[in-house]
């Protein structure tokens, strides 16, 4: 039997050619196309620093796994090794864990949850749980992570019923729209690969790397301004865009106004 860590030893193959562009990196453009989520790591710390001072830990880890994702995804597919299988779908599992536990509204939360630290605990055993059950059927994990989106999605339409600001409607809206299309590349690169294979562009895979990225440069904010909105009640969220409102294309961020003095 191979080795768990031997090269092609995963469960899944996706549709780019192995070895084709290197002798070393099996699948070379799924492999590269995860400095995406190095880039959108460094960009939430940066452009976000104003709200970072203030909720550091959350950031800080988030963002670590951010990184830890485009690393363990990086190996997984220079490799196609079970082990990098694994890596690649636990430090996303594990990147929604703790971004749900530091940033799931209260309001949310089950009647026979009564705090943030209860939270944590039913987050923590939770993944704990979903990790051990991942190492039954690998293969699934893909699936069984992408339909937490549709909570995310559910969230953010509750959240957006009670927001009158049309710049966070407009990027709940564009962060739809760039998770609609990463979601399709990465369909039909598992769907469609013998299409993709005959006109010789199997690289969906690698559109769904970069345009994941692209949505979380979305999405985090839009967590971020509903959680200053909760969590942090002397500050008032205000959208802003990177480099400026008037550029074609630009990357979100939430800045913090002055706290509203006490008496």
């Amino acid at each position: 039997m191979p080795s768990i860590f031997s090269y092609q030893s995963a469960e899944v193959d996706w549709c780019e050619g192995n070895f084709e562009h290197s002798t070393v990196i099996a699948e070379y453009y799924n492999t590269i196309s995860n400095v995406s989520f190095f880039v959108l790591s460094a960009a939430l710390l940066y452009l976000n620093r104003q709200y970072c001072q203030q909720r550091a830990v959350p950031m800080y880890f988030v963002s670590g796994l951010l990184l830890c994702v485009g690393v363990f995804s990086m190996y997984f597919h220079m490799t196609l090794s079970y082990v990098g299988q694994l890596l690649d779908e636990l430090s996303i599992l594990w990147t929604l864990a703790v971004a749900y536990s530091f940033w799931y509204p209260k309001v949310y939360f089950p009647r026979c949850i009564k705090s943030r630290k209860h939270f944590f605990w039913l987050s923590g055993v939770t993944t704990v749980v979903s990790t051990l059950m991942s190492f039954i059927k690998p293969a699934f994990n893909a699936y069984a992570l992408n339909c937490i989106a549709f909570h995310l999605l559910y969230l953010t339409w509750c959240e957006l019923k009670k927001c009158n600001d049309k710049r966070v409607h407009r990027m709940a809206a564009a962060m739809v729209v760039w998770w609609a299309l990463a979601i399709t590349s990465w369909l039909s690169d598992r769907w469609l690969c013998w299409l993709w294979q005959a006109i010789s562009f199997p690289y969906f895979h690698s559109f769904w790397h970069v345009l994941i990225a692209v949505s979380l440069l979305y999405c985090f904010p839009l967590v971020i301004y509903f959680d200053v909105n909760y969590e942090m009640p002397t500050f008032k969220p205000k959208l802003g865009y990177w480099p400026s409102d008037s550029w074609p294309v630009v990357v979100p961020y939430v800045a913090l106004e002055e706290p509203h003095k006490q008496c």
